[in-house]
């Protein structure tokens, strides 16, 4: 890595998502579905995008190469979104989300296998124990869930792929090192499109026979917890542009570290010792991955 910039647009998408991690369920607990709360994220990646595409003055990739990696990373990361949503029905979310975290094992192979991509011993080091460290931040206690089938296994493991791949996409399309590369403006924008194409899918998902809080604490909380998604995921992929895949992605995806710290300090939340072993190998990671 040429550049230290990377490192800058990694620690803003991992604070802004962990903020958002600590406060996104707020608008589901006050009536707003997280169907719903997905149309609201894919509202807010549009003026995002428009002043991403603003700092380029306009001028957007479109290329043929662009347009298919842009929408399939798009379509990718927000299908992959609309599953999780039926695979947390039917399955155990304290298997689901550390199945599911761990898909930077996923980009890390594809990079390395395709974009030949390769760390010093310190860094493979940091990526070991962040991929353990994402394991043990998406802990939960087992509850009372009662499953049946495999489905939601299949669908976690869909899930682990796709959202995998789609940070291998975006590297691969966006790239800097790269002379075809496109900007990281254009995989906002296609990011974008692919939310706003598939909000008609999350509105079936939604189940309106039940109250929705369209108020303050519902639409309106949802909108803006959801910009900092939206504002972190422009961060992520100025992160990929210029950073290592193998680096950048395990580090963005310790921002729960960020969430646990912010549950404990506004809802009094005590860490499972499970979750604090997780934090502790965390910030080892970013420790040796800051390199």
């Amino acid at each position: 890595m040429k550049t230290r910039a990377w490192l800058f647009y990694a620690a803003i998408t991992t604070v802004l998502w962990g903020v958002w991690g600590a406060l996104i369920e707020l608008p589901e607990k006050s009536g707003f579905p997280a169907t719903l709360g997905y149309a609201a994220w894919a509202v807010t990646m549009i003026p995002v995008s428009a002043i991403a595409l603003r700092l380029i003055h306009w001028k957007l990739d479109t290329d043929r190469r662009s347009v298919l990696l842009g929408m399939g990373a798009g379509l990718l990361g927000c299908g992959g979104q609309l599953i999780l949503f039926q695979c947390l029905r039917i399955g155990p979310a304290y298997i689901v989300f550390p199945l599911i975290s761990l898909y930077p094992v996923v980009t890390i192979l594809l990079s390395v296998l395709f974009l030949r991509e390769k760390g010093t011993r310190r860094s493979w080091a940091g990526i070991v124990l962040a991929l353990v460290a994402i394991f043990l931040l998406a802990y939960q206690p087992p509850g009372q869930n009662s499953t049946s089938g495999m489905l939601w296994v299949i669908l976690s493991m869909l899930v682990f792929v796709m959202w995998g791949v789609q940070a291998f996409i975006m590297k691969l399309g966006s790239d800097s090192n790269r002379q075809e590369s496109m900007q990281a403006e254009s995989v906002t924008f296609y990011l974008m499109a692919s939310a706003v194409v598939l909000v008609p899918v999350a509105l079936l998902m939604t189940d309106f026979s039940s109250p929705v809080n369209w108020g303050t604490e519902g639409m309106v909380a949802a909108l803006l917890i959801q910009l900092l998604n939206a504002v972190g995921f422009l961060f992520f992929a100025y992160a990929l542009r210029y950073g290592k895949a193998i680096i950048a992605v395990p580090m963005m995806s310790l921002a729960p570290v960020i969430t646990v710290i912010l549950s404990l300090v506004l809802y009094a939340v005590v860490p499972h010792a499970v979750t604090i072993t997780g934090m502790v190998m965390a910030f080892v990671a970013i420790y040796l991955l800051a390199e």
